[in-house]
C-alpha cells in the first residue's frame, strides 16, 4: 500500500493503443493524489479529496509530476563490445558500406556475442539496465540478433530473461535471428533462414518461453519481402507475435507486409508512405519511431507528424544498439522526438507510456494513468511533462514505483 500525494501534474494517460490525431488529448489533474494496493492503482483524485488508509505510507510529491511508469518496446540492449571506432568514422564521412567494408558493422557484434558466455552477457547488460531504470523506465523489450547462430540466439534470450529475474524492471523479449546473414552463410539466405526458424528452435523459444514476437528486418540489405513474409509467418506458427524493422533505410513495401501479417508493430519507418500508414491504421500496426537512431547516424527523421495525422497510434523508444543508437536515455529520446520530429511533450509521453505498452500487448494493465492498472509509476522533481523534456541534459527521476513498491529514490 502506498499514497503519493501533493502532486502537481498528474497527466491522466488513457489506456493504449491511443490513435494518432488524439494523443495530445490527456487531462493534466493538478494537485492531485493517488493510491495504490496490492501493485494497482486504486484511487486518483484531487489531494483534498483524499481519505488515508490506516497505517499507509506516503510520499510526498512536492509540487513535481507524476507519470506512468516508461516503456522501451525497442531495444537490442543485451550485446557485447563497442563499436565508438564506427561512431569517428562516419563523423569522417564513412558511408554505412564503407564502415562494413572496412570491417566494422554488426559483424563487430556479432563476433563479440558468439565470445561471450551467458553470464557474461548478463553482467555486460545489467548495469545499461540499471541506467535506463534510473531515466524512469520500468518495462524493457530486449531482442536478440546479434548471435545469429542458433546456440547463440537463444544464449541471448536466456540473459535477457535472467536479467528480468535480477532487476525490478519488467522485461519483453523478441526473437530476431533475421536480424541480417552471417559471413558463413553469405549467399545463403534460405539456408540460414532453414537453420534459426527450424521446428525444434521454434519448438524450444514456444516451450522455454524465451520469447514473446519474432522480428525480421525486411531491407535489401538484410531480408527481403518473401523471405521476411516466411520469418513472420512462420513464428506466428509457434505463437510468436510479428513485429518488423521497416522502412527504415529504403521503402520497399516492408509496411506494407506488416499489415498484411497483422503485425502488433513497425519500427523505424524512416521511408513510410501515405498508402502503407492507411493500411497500418486498418490493421491496426503500432508505428514505433526511433529518433535516437536517426539522431545517432545524421539522417532524416522519420514522418511523425505525417504519421500522427493518419491516426497511426505512435510508439516511442530508444533502440539502444552498439552501433546505430548508443543511446540508453528514453527521456532523451522524447525530447528528440520534440525538437527534430515536433511531437508535443505530452504526445511523447504517450508513445513512451500507452502506445509503448500497446506494442507489446501490455496495454490492458501497463502505460495507463487509471484505477485498476498496475502501479508503475514515476516521480519527477519537476512541475509538468513540459519541464521535464525541456531539461534533456539530466535525470528528472526522484522516486520509481514497480507494481506499488518503491524500487528507487524516495
Amino acid at each position: 500500500m502506498l499514497a503519493i500525494r501533493n502532486i502537481g501534474a498528474l497527466p491522466l494517460v488513457p489506456p493504449g493503443p491511443v490513435p494518432g490525431r488524439r494523443m495530445r488529448e490527456v487531462e493534466i489533474l493538478r494537485d492531485a493524489a493517488l493510491l495504490t494496493r496490492d501493485g494497482r492503482t486504486t484511487w486518483i483524485g484531487s489531494d483534498r479529496d483524499l481519505v488515508l488508509p490506516p497505517a499507509c505510507p506516503v510520499l510526498d510529491a512536492a509540487g513535481g509530476c507524476v507519470i506512468p511508469g516508461l516503456i522501451d518496446c525497442h531495444t537490442h540492449v543485451v550485446f557485447a563490445g563497442t563499436r565508438e571506432h564506427e561512431f569517428v568514422m562516419r563523423i569522417e564521412g564513412r558511408s554505412y558500406a564503407q564502415i562494413a567494408e572496412s570491417g566494422g558493422g554488426i559483424r563487430v557484434t556479432v563476433d563479440a556475442v558468439r565470445q561471450a558466455t551467458e553470464d557474461q552477457l548478463v553482467e555486460l547488460s545489467r548495469p545499461r539496465l540499471r541506467r535506463m531504470l534510473g531515466h524512469g523506465v520500468t518495462t524493457v523489450e530486449i531482442k536478440s540478433g546479434y548471435g545469429l547462430t542458433v546456440e547463440d540466439e537463444l544464449k541471448m534470450l536466456r540473459a535477457a530473461q535472467r536479467l528480468g529475474t535480477e532487476l525490478p524492471t519488467e522485461i519483453v523479449t523478441t526473437y530476431l535471428a533475421a536480424h541480417t546473414t552471417p559471413r558463413e552463410f553469405a549467399d545463403r539466405p534460405d539456408a540460414y533462414l532453414d537453420a534459426v526458424l527450424a521446428d525444434d528452435v521454434l519448438a524450444t523459444i514456444r516451450d522455454e518461453r524465451l520469447a514473446e514476437f519474432c522480428d525480421v528486418f525486411c531491407e535489401r540489405t538484410a531480408f527481403d519481402l518473401p523471405r521476411s513474409r516466411r520469418v513472420l509467418e512462420t513464428g506466428k506458427r509457434y505463437g510468436l507475435r510479428p513485429k518488423l524493422h521497416a522502412d527504415q533505410i529504403t521503402q520497399m513495401g516492408a509496411t506494407r507486409l506488416a499489415a498484411e501479417v497483422g503485425a502488433i508493430s513497425a519500427d523505424h519507418l524512416e521511408h513510410v508512405d501515405d498508402e502503407a500508414l492507411a493500411l497500418m491504421h486498418r490493421a491496426g500496426v503500432i508505428a514505433v519511431l526511433l529518433p535516437a537512431c536517426s539522431f545517432f547516424l545524421g539522417v532524416p527523421q522519420a514522418p511523425a507528424r505525417r504519421i500522427l495525422d493518419a491516426d497511426v497510434p505512435v510508439a516511442l523508444a530508444t533502440d539502444c544498439n552498439p552501433g546505430s543508437s548508443m543511446v540508453e536515455s528514453l527521456p532523451l529520446t522524447l525530447t528528440i522526438a520534440c525538437t527534430q520530429m515536433r511531437m508535443t511533450p505530452v504526445e511523447a509521453l504517450v508513445a513512451a507510456t500507452a502506445n509503448a505498452a500497446a506494442a507489446l500487448g501490455r496495454q490492458d494493465r501497463l502505460g495507463a494513468m487509471r484505477i485498476g492498472m498496475q502501479a508503475d509509476l514515476v516521480l519527477l522533481d519537476v512541475p509538468s511533462v513540459e519541464r521535464w523534456l525541456y531539461e534533456p541534459g539530466r535525470s528528472a527521476v526522484r522516486a520509481l514505483i514497480k507494481s506499488g513498491e518503491i524500487v528507487a529514490g524516495a
